[in-house]
């Protein structure tokens, strides 16, 4: 149960179905993505053992969900946990992008929240409303495939004729740094999806390489956006630390949490 959406997972030694619920409301969220799960894969309540919560949304839970025994596994836990299933993988810092960002490192089931950032998913939506007056995620994902980058930000080339070693000339010197007053919205949108990724990329690049992380794994909502692999990958070619952004990556926090209580 994330700050905006329900991200659940039906797992029986592994998993038979996903899927998210965005609403006005966690309540709303958890108890209709319960329901659409069931129903789209044609399970009943009665054969449901156990339901198994994380995240901040968890706190509002008290009791057992329709009867069901229910319980709580620790949000950073289900992260790193759910980052190196999805990934195939036994160590890596885990990036978990939802309404903000999350880092964990993980190695078997030695897990440690490393810190965070504000910079995520709720930045776009928020920025985007502001800047756009657009708030749904595929309309911003529409409007972003649109844009160009050279009409908002600055690179390395805008700013310098010399030769920098340590960095190629399209690299990033500013976002928003070089905004055109003919910029359209999908070249902020763009934009914005570019600043959100890079924050969060170079934030993990730096603490691989700080802590002497082999490797890093993005996961979370803000993933499905069809710039994340390009992006992470550009990033990680600069910093020399490799980024993976494992299938159904969405879902990783809430796969976490039921392979925790197996």
């Amino acid at each position: 149960m994330g700050g905006s959406t329900t991200k659940i997972v039906a797992f029986d030694q592994k998993p038979i179905g996903m899927l998210q619920v965005r609403a006005a409301d966690q309540l709303t969220s958890l108890y209709g993505a319960i329901g659409n799960l069931l129903h789209q894969h044609d399970l009943s309540l009665e054969q449901v053992e156990r339901i198994v919560l994380t995240g901040v949304g968890a706190s509002l839970i008290d009791e057992d969900i329709y009867g069901i025994p229910t319980c709580k596994v620790n949000e950073f836990e289900a992260i790193g946990k759910g980052g190196l299933l999805l990934a195939n993988e036994e160590d890596a810092l885990v990036v978990s992008m939802g309404t903000g960002t999350a880092f964990v490192y993980a190695k078997g089931d030695q897990i440690e929240h490393i810190g965070g950032s504000g910079v995520g998913g709720g930045t776009l939506i928020g920025l985007s409303t502001k800047l756009l007056g657009e708030s749904d995620f595929e309309a911003i994902i529409a409007l972003s495939k649109e844009g160009d980058l050279s009409h908002v930000d600055l690179s390395v080339q805008d700013i310098s004729n010399a030769e920098i070693s340590t960095l190629p000339k399209n690299v990033t010197a500013s976002n928003f740094g070089r905004i055109r007053t003919t910029a359209t919205k999908g070249d902020l949108a763009l934009g914005l999806i570019n600043m959100i990724f890079q924050t969060a990329g170079v934030m993990a690049a730096f603490t691989a390489k700080a802590r002497g992380f082999k490797k890093v794994i993005v996961t979370g909502s803000v993933t499905a956006l069809p710039q994340a692999k390009e992006v992470f990958d550009g990033v990680g070619a600069l910093h020399g630390v490799p980024f993976t952004i494992p299938p159904q990556a969405t879902f990783a926090t809430a796969l976490g949490a039921a392979a925790l209580q197996q």
